[in-house]
């Protein structure tokens, strides 16, 4: 696998050595509301040169880590299957190397394909999700693959009681009924997030770790495609994702960014901060 061109700050290092692969998912065709997302991976790699590669908040440095960014993959706009493929293929040769795939998208369907590659590794993967929206529609006006159904296929292959959703507080009435018999909602905030992780410790359960940035309150983060308020601070994000990579990793991504409609960049400086701290926490 060759290096990309240009990396995420800090994440220079060679693919042999690496414990974490960066991808791209550059994809919104599923888009509900306002599109862009598909340019979110490319501006979080331009701009994270206008951070630090060092952490405070966790006295790590990404220059003591060996990550690799291979850049964003090249997928079908027309064809959301094919693009979901072609995502699970490069999370399935990640995970094949033994090492952490770790995608950027694009909007929140990606992550279907990641979870699909992982789940094959890992048939016990628990998903812990961070959302403003539920994504349990069982298909939105009739099309079964979008960001708005996301979850509902990830629970298909993964069955009840695997996929653990926070920070919940929109969607059709439908999916909060389908989650009080399926899924682990906590709606608002991060109510539970601590109990939960020490449970998959004690388990040594396989977590994925699906960050949709509209989670955040648009005070916090306006770029991006369905902002919804009353979502959490920075802070808030920051010490569940610290709270959640005390688990087993096994693949993560960050997704929903769509820079072009936030044109001061401080939602891209906002996303680029959430992957150096998600980085720092699973590269333990």
């Amino acid at each position: 696998m060759k290096k990309n061109v240009e990396t995420f700050i800090g994440c220079d290092g060679e693919y042999e050595d690496a414990k974490i692969v960066l991808f791209g998912a550059p994809f919104d065709s599923t888009t509900s509301f306002r599109p862009g997302a598909r340019f979110g991976s490319a501006a979080i790699r331009y701009e994270s040169f206008g951070i630090e590669t060092y952490s405070p908040y966790q006295d790590k440095n990404l220059t003591e880590t060996s990550v690799f960014d291979s850049g964003d993959l090249e997928l079908c706009f027309g064809s959301a299957e094919s693009a979901l493929c072609d995502i699970e293929s490069k999370a399935g040769e990640i995970l094949n190397d033994g090492k952490i795939p770790f995608l950027i998208g694009g909007e929140h369907l990606v992550t279907l394909g990641a979870v699909r590659a992982v789940l094959r590794k890992y048939p016990n993967l628990h998903i812990i999700q961070f959302d403003a929206h539920a994504d349990l529609r069982d298909d939105y006006l009739g099309a079964k693959l979008s960001h708005a159904c996301v979850m509902r296929r990830c629970h298909e292959l993964l069955s009840d009681g695997k996929i653990h959703q926070f920070c919940i507080r929109s969607g059709e009435k439908a999916e909060f009924e389908f989650a009080k018999k399926h899924t682990d909602m906590h709606k608002f905030c991060f109510d539970g997030l601590c109990g939960l992780t020490e449970k998959l410790i004690r388990d040594k359960t396989p977590v994925y770790l699906t960050v949709d940035l509209d989670c955040l309150d648009p005070s916090v983060f306006c770029g991006t495609g369905t902002p919804e308020a009353g979502g959490v601070s920075f802070t808030e994000l920051l010490n569940a994702i610290l709270t959640v990579c005390r688990t087993n990793i096994v693949g993560a991504d960050v997704n929903e960014l769509a820079p072009m409609i936030d044109l001061s960049g401080a939602s891209t400086a906002l996303a680029c901060k959430t992957v150096r701290e998600m980085l720092l926490a699973i590269y333990r």
